[in-house]
């Protein structure tokens, strides 16, 4: 597809000893014409020697130097220094099928999309795999329905790794993030991007390989940022989003209450008992929109709301019985 350049923008923070098979994986797709702008954020491993190393040997790999600031800030200075007219995002420490661009690209053209997405695979630390989807569904997302389906988060989920954006979407976008999110801010960019869409494709295949390592952020331990990140996120979005779309975020940030309520109730942080409460009393404040949840849903708000260890004793006990499940 002549003409159609794509700027694969990588933000790297010590990512030394992955960022070659990233790079290599993006080096070998097919069928594109590519630019790899690989952002180091501030690194204080060997990932400066790797990118350049990277850079001196092949023309179609830009290195920029920055201080850290945060994978979101490191993105949009990728985006910056971007010329192509498509945009699309790999982490420094996953990789990619041969034919991720040319199958998002043929879609985006094939159904005149602005945003092309799909699936993605989670290979594990102790070498399970699990694919989400990878149903070969094909879906076309008009605006709202793009909007919906994310803040659903179902079906399509909400990385940027997985999407291919039509360039002119990123206009102005970057006076409208908060940089200080540091969990979830892939949901919150996304959000903007689905806004400015008129149309976008999923189809639901899994050529992006996530590579969950024991020591990276999202498999650690829990954190104020990664508990309360993603309800500011989803506060945000329900303050700015117009009329129509105020039942589905409402509904996200309730859901997204419930589960964080849930992860402290069986996770022992030091913080566990006064960020429940926190959660709890966010929860309490949208008890007259409980009804958007689901019944089940319904029912553990209430029992949050009303007798807080109840729901902490079942959920337990639920837990506990899956994993049970689980190692049989």
């Amino acid at each position: 597809m002549s003409g159609d350049l794509i700027s694969v923008i990588v933000p790297a923070y010590n990512n030394a000893p992955w960022l070659p098979r990233c790079l290599d994986s993006l080096l070998a797709q097919t069928g594109v014409e590519l630019e790899i702008i690989v952002v180091n954020d501030g690194s204080t491993d060997e990932t400066e020697a790797v990118l350049d190393g990277y850079a001196a040997e092949h023309d179609r790999v830009r290195a920029v130097h920055k201080e850290n600031g945060g994978v979101t800030s490191a993105r949009l200075r990728g985006v910056r220094e971007a010329s192509g007219s498509w945009i699309g995002f790999v982490d420094g420490d996953d990789e990619i099928e041969p034919q991720m661009y040319l199958r998002l690209l043929t879609n985006a053209h094939t159904f005149e999309a602005d945003i092309s997405h799909c699936g993605h695979q989670i290979h594990f630390p102790d070498g399970r795999v699990e694919y989400v989807h990878n149903s070969g569904e094909l879906r076309q997302q008009d605006k709202l329905t793009g909007l919906r389906d994310l803040l659903d988060g179902g079906a399509v989920e909400s990385s940027l790794c997985t999407k291919l954006y039509r360039r002119a979407l990123f206009s102005g976008l970057e006076e409208k993030i908060d940089l200080s999110v540091k969990n979830n801010e892939d949901f919150l960019m996304n959000y903007y991007l689905f806004s400015r869409a008129q149309k976008a494709v999923w189809e639901d295949v899994c050529p992006y390989h996530y590579l969950l390592r024991s020591g990276s952020a999202s498999y650690g331990q829990l954190s104020e940022h990664s508990i309360f990140d993603p309800i500011r996120v989803r506060q945000s979005i329900l303050e700015s989003c117009g009329p129509t779309l105020r039942e589905d975020a409402r509904r996200a940030l309730l859901r997204n209450l419930l589960f964080a309520y849930a992860q402290l109730s069986v996770n022992a942080v030091q913080n566990a008992k006064d960020w429940r409460q926190r959660v709890r009393q966010l929860l309490k404040e949208q008890k007259p929109y409980f009804s958007l949840l689901s019944l089940r849903n319904q029912v553990l708000a209430q029992m949050i709301c009303r007798a807080p260890w109840s729901f902490r004793l079942a959920y337990g006990a639920y837990v506990k019985l899956f994993q049970r499940e689980e190692q049989h």
